[in-house]
């Protein structure tokens, strides 16, 4: 076997348990559904599309505060007792969109409940975990625990499309709702545990040496957030969120602005997910376990300004448009594993989920506003064009920085 692949044996548990957890969790669920619910709620409310999407930034701004909670709770309590109470208060407050009568401040207020109760199932709490267990093939191992929301994200969008169109979009809440509870609370129950240092002591007899995972060692965040290398990374993945997360939720409209059908926006849409963000989930995770982390993202991330770009062209073709999805699907797929990467290889395990989930503030802002102010850019001018040309640029003002980052820090004698 080769060496480093023995860590699966023993970790497969918790990269299967979090691939689930993470792909019905706050991440995906509510991001990837919006957009098939803005006809509905505009259709029986009177909503602007704007309106509806401002509840993306009302719930990144209640995620930038909660998520370092999520983190520090991981770290002292354990992820277990975060995710386990996490996802059925989570489940809970997506059906609570269903019960809204037509008041805005009560659907922008079930953002803001979705956001405190749903932190602990982000990829700050679940990737601890998946960390306690690799070394050698840590970037593999994200990339696969974190493939949830490339799979379940687009499946996510289809089933509330069908739920809607066969029972209503208060029906279609419910289903959505349901599904972090029925499926992820029960696997996370019985396979997701953080590696005791008994579990870890021990002899990889096809490797034929011991795993060296250092469970506790690395910086506190105290000192992660005096480090320069934390605020470049934060830096670095604001502009590219925004690219990434502003378009993602107005697919279905933008392409519907271009002519397409109803049926062929929604393919082209969850293309994004299903297969191109599976492909980058697991492709950059497995280069990160060979390559130098900022170099892989710097050309990863870079590819899909060229796909921002064919968008706008004005006679865009569907092959075209397939292309362009699959070439920001790629970036919208290594974003989060290349995040957890760096934060483990420069500052350690000691308090991860908390220096992770303060970093993921900067992700958490990009990709908030970007859709809003996607949606509030068409409302004023009928286009998207303007936010996709800014985005493109806005790829590589993100992704070249990380090459400044220097080489990995060496906690194991810390």
């Amino acid at each position: 076997m080769a060496v480093g692949f023995g860590e699966f044996r023993l970790g497969w548990k918790s990269v299967f348990a979090s691939a689930l957890g993470i792909g019905f969790g706050l991440s995906p669920l509510p991001f990837y559904t919006i957009g098939v619910f803005v006809a509905p709620l505009a259709n029986e409310f009177g909503w602007s599309v704007e309106q509806i999407m401002r509840g993306l930034p009302i719930l990144i701004l209640g995620a930038l505060v909660m998520s370092p909670v999520a983190g520090y709770f991981a770290d002292k309590y354990g992820v277990r007792k975060v995710v386990l109470t996490s996802i059925p208060l989570f489940s809970l407050a997506m059906m609570g969109f269903s019960l809204n009568t037509g008041s805005i401040s009560v659907y922008l207020l079930c953002w803001i409940m979705i956001a405190v109760t749903g932190a602990g199932t982000l990829p700050v709490t679940w990737t601890r975990a998946v960390n306690s267990w690799f070394t050698k093939r840590r970037g593999l191992a994200l990339g696969m625990s974190l493939i949830g929301t490339g799979i379940f994200g687009p499946l996510a969008k289809i089933y509330a499309a069908t739920l809607i169109d066969q029972f209503g979009w208060r029906l279609a809440y419910v289903g959505v709702g349901l599904l972090p509870l029925l499926i992820a609370f029960p696997v996370a129950w019985f396979f997701l545990h953080e590696a005791s240092e008994e579990q870890l002591d021990i002899q990889d007899v096809s490797v034929g040496n011991q795993l060296e995972v250092k469970k506790l060692s690395g910086m506190t965040a105290y000192e992660a957030i005096r480090d320069w290398r934390f605020w470049l990374i934060g830096y670095s993945f604001l502009p590219v969120s925004f690219a990434v997360g502003g378009p993602i939720p107005n697919l279905e409209e933008m392409f519907g602005s271009k002519g397409f059908t109803v049926t062929e926006a929604i393919a082209l849409a969850s293309f994004v997910g299903f297969p191109s963000v599976i492909i980058g989930r697991v492709l950059g995770g497995f280069l990160l376990d060979y390559f130098w982390a900022p170099a892989v993202a710097a050309i990863i991330l870079s590819l899909p300004a060229f796909s921002l770009f064919l968008m706008v062209q004005p006679d865009l073709s569907i092959m075209t448009a397939f292309f362009a999805m699959f070439l920001l699907g790629l970036a919208a797929g290594v974003e989060y594993d290349l995040m957890a990467y760096l934060v483990s290889r420069y500052f350690g395990q000691l308090n991860y989920s908390s220096i992770y989930g303060l970093l993921y503030g900067f992700f958490a802002i990009g990709s908030g506003f970007g859709p809003w102010l996607f949606a509030r850019s068409y409302s004023a001018t009928g286009s998207y064009d303007t936010m996709l040309k800014i985005s493109a640029v806005l790829f590589i003002v993100g992704a070249v920085p990380l090459l400044f980052l220097g080489k990995y820090r060496d906690f194991s004698h810390k």
